[in-house]
């Protein structure tokens, strides 16, 4: 009888673990992602029996995950002493001279995307660097089961909350949504609107490359009040990218899905370096367009679970990567420099 293909592969992936010295990275390979792929193109009385299949080979797959980190750990190590003297005669490296000293290029940009926001009316909000999955998830109307839950693409902790589910590295500044809402819920009874957004930095489980990275910066907008459409949404984002980019920029919305806004869409503006008439321009690969957020109007489930009636009161919310804000500015073409500490990086910014 022939094996399955649960079977075939589960052997394939014990067999990379067990040869592999960055063993998690077996978690993320093809063979086991495709096989969550199956799913949606199997018919429905077939999906749950192998659904269940997947899920006990990813249990099967990360302690044998374990087993090889702890294996990894018991590599004898030279002991260091700590009683032998320093030498003397070693040269001690020289500092910088303290008028070199900077503010950080993405820490500058935050500041200048803040007063920005300001101006227009929004108050500018801290987020969390560990929270909870009610506001990570629930309150966002994320399903049981989407695939972001899935602790090997977000950073979880071995803590617990209160219900027992584990704590998150907030993969996006999302997670303050429901607190602005109820936090600033008493201005819709005064007439006003909620007007806040959320620069602040998060974690995502990336493969790395130069347009991703684990730590980075996003920027989260919320804006709810009486009569609030589309139209309100795609003018706030276009005043903002032309104040920032200091030019008239065309935009381009394209329908999209998330969880917590319907309808959804993928805002591009306009290529603000070559404006399409490049065909060799590496910002936009010569198309002229360059898909820069998410956004939406805020889905009905998430004003409810922060106590604001729907019927009532509509909103938009949107999420942009502050980095790749910044690396369009300055035509940079790594994102991994922002982190690297690079000092010929860093010098090119005069920030203060």
């Amino acid at each position: 009888m022939p094996s399955s293909p649960i079977d075939s592969r589960r052997e394939k992936l014990l067999l990379m673990i067990a040869q592999s010295d960055s063993p998690r990275e077996v978690l993320r390979h093809e063979e086991l992602r495709s096989l969550y792929e199956q799913i949606k193109s199997l018919p429905p009385a077939e999906r749950g029996p192998f659904g269940r299949q997947v899920n006990e080979l990813k249990q099967v797959l990360q302690q044998a995950v374990d087993r090889r980190l702890a294996d990894l750990e018991r590599v004898t190590l030279s002991p260091i002493d700590v009683t032998a003297p320093m030498d003397i005669n070693a040269p001690i490296p020289s500092l910088l001279p303290s008028d070199h000293g900077t503010i950080h290029p993405l820490r500058a940009e935050i500041e200048r995307i803040s007063d920005i926001f300001n101006r227009m009316g929004f108050v500018a909000e801290e987020s969390r660097e560990i929270d909870d999955q009610f506001h990570m998830f629930e309150s966002l109307n994320f399903p049981k089961g989407h695939p972001a839950r899935d602790d090997y693409d977000t950073f979880m902790t071995e803590e617990t909350d209160a219900n027992g589910d584990r704590l998150i590295a907030p993969a996006h500044t999302s997670t303050m949504q429901n607190r602005i809402l109820k936090k600033y819920r008493g201005n819709l009874e005064k007439g006003e609107a909620i007007a806040a957004i959320v620069p602040d930095r998060v974690f995502r489980n990336e493969d790395l490359d130069a347009r991703h990275e684990h730590t980075f910066y996003q920027v989260e907008g919320v804006y709810v009040a009486k009569g609030v459409n589309v139209g309100n949404l795609i003018a706030t984002l276009q005043e903002f990218l032309q104040e920032y980019y200091g030019k008239r920029l065309d935009v381009r919305v394209n329908p999209f899905y998330f969880p917590f806004t319907e309808p959804s869409f993928e805002f591009a503006l306009s290529c603000p370096f070559c404006e399409g008439e490049k065909p060799d321009c590496k910002v936009c690969s010569g198309e002229g367009w360059i898909e820069l957020l998410g956004c939406g109007m805020i889905h009905p489930n998430v004003l409810k679970a922060a106590d604001i009636d729907p019927n009532e009161y509509t909103g938009f919310a949107f999420g942009c990567g502050i980095d790749r804000l910044v690396m369009m500015k300055y035509g940079i073409e790594d994102v991994r420099h922002f982190e690297s500490g690079r000092l010929d990086f860093l010098m090119q910014f005069n920030c203060l």
